[in-house]
């Protein structure tokens, strides 16, 4: 490993020499005209192969519904040019939400989703000519949920001792039962018709980041039919996609985000080595992705690790840290190499399945060249581009019909979208677009800190 940096490279030369350096497995290609190719996903099919990954604004209206803020967010993405735009974690259920805004699709306020659906696609093919495939990601917060103001109210397929004192779970508090999770597939669908009846392309059975779903497949210490083994451990994603598909139909999308390597230590963590948390072991996650490619999952987009906790380049390699976050022992570049593996593997093993690649952002305006280059030899199908898309919606375009992206527009992966997020607050770019996130940031900032005083 060598020591964390800051990104500071004028020319792509640079950016190669110091990747050379390191003994990094990422590659360049000036060529840009795999972004440009069509992909078809299930039986549609996006216009290129950019996508937008899902990005919590945490800036729903409280009954779910889509605000002026998030209108807002995904007008800009829909004009910004991607091809796919995946939309942010849509909770399933009240006590699953991450947040009191977050967003929630349900039979009262579906025809205002629908309204924003069409809205975006609208302003998409004035702009572009084409409208993006739309994915809806839904989710239950599980360890990370806090529906109702400032205090979490946890729920846990298994307890963990690393993580439980984090959100102040006692070591002897009950576990969702087999019956809740029975009971929450059915939730999926319901959600899953509706976002159909909305005019989404698709959605997304989350399965990362250590929320609910993530943490069951890696609950090797939970008893009966849902912890365990792999195939217990594998059980609710799988009967969910299953009934999910049954009440969508063979053309609408099911997609999956889910995380290949958790960096957190075993039985608690999953695709890692029992002895060595920061060693991928890859059976367990090729076994996933076998198993959804089994199950007709038209798309994938591999992450890894946990945002909550202390590791978060393993999601999102950054210069600054938020708040509390120690400085990585490793170089971005190394961060970026290792989710740039996972995706190439991932994609090895589905075949013609597409998957979404993650981890460009912190490369600035030469995020293009490496995602050319893993398109090119078939490392992934799409280009996802996260916290760049908060900074710089105008980016798939850019590139596309440019050639280039506007190094004053990238995104500086200052974590300070994230630190309000922390901070419970709304969040979106700070630096880019600072007419309104940087009133959010200073006023979230002053009250996370005053309840901080308050608990003292």
């Amino acid at each position: 490993m060598a020591s964390h940096e800051k990104f500071n490279f004028k020319t792509l030369n640079e950016v190669v020499e110091k990747v050379n350096s390191l003994g990094v497995n990422i590659k360049f290609s000036e060529d840009l005209s795999p972004l440009h190719a069509e992909v078809k996903v299930g039986k549609r099919i996006a216009p290129n192969a950019i996508a937008i990954l899902p990005m919590e604004g945490c800036d729903s209206n409280p009954d779910g519904s889509p605000s002026e803020l998030v209108e807002r967010r995904y007008k800009r993405f829909a004009e910004g040019g991607a091809g796919l735009l995946w939309w942010e974690a849509c909770a399933v259920v009240v006590e699953g939400r991450a947040n009191p805004l977050q967003m929630m699709l349900t039979k009262e306020n579906m025809p205002q989703f629908k309204a924003v659906v069409e809205r975006c696609n609208q302003s998409a093919v004035a702009r572009n000519g084409k409208k993006p495939l739309n994915i809806l990601q839904l989710t239950h917060s599980g360890r990370y949920s806090r529906p109702e103001g400032h205090k979490g109210a946890p729920m846990v397929p298994q307890h963990d001792p690393v993580l439980d004192p984090r959100v102040g779970l006692a070591a002897d508090a009950p576990v969702v039962t087999d019956e809740y999770l029975d009971n929450l597939t059915a939730h999926y669908v319901e959600s899953a018709v509706l976002a159909k009846e909305a005019g989404f392309d698709g959605v997304d059975i989350k399965n990362c980041h250590r929320y609910l779903l993530s943490e069951l497949i890696a609950s090797h210490t939970r008893e009966g039919k849902y912890g365990g083994s792999f195939e217990n451990r594998s059980r609710f994603l799988r009967q969910t996609i299953r009934a999910v598909r049954e009440a969508v139909g063979d053309d609408f999308i099911i997609a999956c985000r889910f995380n290949v390597f958790d960096a957190h230590p075993y039985p608690y963590g999953f695709g890692c080595d029992q002895k060595d948390m920061w060693k991928f072991d890859p059976i367990e996650p090729m076994a996933l992705v076998r198993m959804l490619v089994e199950e007709g999952v038209d798309l994938l987009s591999n992450s890894a690790g946990n945002p909550y906790y202390i590791y978060p380049q393993v999601t999102r390699p950054f210069d600054l840290s938020s708040m509390g976050v120690p400085t990585p022992d490793e170089h971005p570049l190394e961060s970026m190499g290792r989710l740039f593996e996972f995706t190439r593997q991932i994609q090895k093993a589905a075949g013609d399945v597409p998957v979404v690649g993650n981890g460009y952002t912190w490369l600035r305006q030469f995020l293009s060249y490496a995602g050319a280059a893993n398109l090119a030899d078939g490392s992934c199908k799409f280009v996802g581009l996260g916290r760049s898309g908060f900074a710089y919606p105008d980016a798939p375009r850019d590139i596309l019909l440019k050639g280039e992206m506007d190094p004053k527009q990238c995104c500086v992966t200052c974590s300070k979208c994230t630190q309000i997020m922390r901070d419970h607050g709304r969040t979106g770019c700070v630096i880019k677009d600072s007419e309104i996130y940087a009133g959010f940031y200073k006023e979230y900032r002053e009250e996370a800190s005053m309840r901080e005083k308050s608990f003292q």
